[in-house]
């Protein structure tokens, strides 16, 4: 996993202004969701087009938070990142500018092929939640149904983790705040393709967005409710 943490300076400057790194001080499991962000085989697999070694690194602590928090009556939802016909469509300046390897990210990330599918060393349950994702960020306008399931299940509270740091998860979790949602994001149970993306990542969640913590910690407060 990241050798890699909120940055020093990051780290006293929230000391200082809250008293400490942690935000929240409690779980409520039945408020609570597991957003599992793109553990996809197209970053995932050996080969792949956005492969993200690290991130096989994370799946045992995805798959401890999720098995942990479903029977403490909290949900888990993974993600998808999509780029279907629809998604190309309305996303053009990403996949016209941003997509260096356009029309294979398309062909991967297209529903039915294999790099659309989730990682298959991923403990997904019957009662799990899949969400197609347009875009990075899950809330955005235009990239899924997210938000709306969770409200229809009561869910304020969020854990994220996934792939990439930087990315969608960091982009997920930024809105999600701003939405209202109490936010956890798990340091080991996120990765990207450096650790220093991934410091500066836990570093601005850390600042203003969400409660930065290892996995054992989130762990013990859902044991803890």
């Amino acid at each position: 996993m990241h050798q890699a943490g909120i940055l020093d300076e990051v780290r006293e400057r929230v000391t200082r202004r809250r008293g400490g790194v942690a935000v929240f001080d409690r779980i409520e499991p039945r408020r609570t969701a597991h957003i599992v962000v793109d553990l996809q085989n197209g970053f995932m697999a050996p080969g792949q087009v956005l492969e993200t070694p690290m991130a096989r690194t994370i799946v045992g602590n995805v798959n401890r938070i999720s098995a942990v928090l479903r029977p403490a009556g909290g949900i888990v939802v993974y993600t998808q990142h999509t780029a279907d016909a629809e998604a190309v469509r309305t996303w053009s300046v990403y996949f016209d500018n941003f997509c260096a390897d356009r029309a294979r990210m398309i062909e991967a990330f297209t529903p039915g092929n294999p790099g659309h599918d989730l990682w298959p060393e991923l403990d997904v349950a019957k009662q799990d939640l899949l969400v197609i994702k347009r875009r990075f960020g899950a809330f955005v306008p235009g990239s899924s149904n997210l938000h709306a399931l969770l409200q229809e299940r009561g869910i304020d509270t969020l854990i994220i983790s996934g792939t990439l740091s930087q990315v969608c998860c960091e982009a997920t979790a930024r809105d999600a705040m701003m939405m209202n949602y109490k936010v956890f994001f798990s340091t080991d149970a996120n990765a990207t393709l450096t650790d220093a993306e991934h410091s500066g990542t836990l570093s601005a969640m850390a600042h203003a967005f969400c409660d930065v913590r290892a996995t054992q910690s989130m762990l013990d407060l859902i044991a803890a409710a």
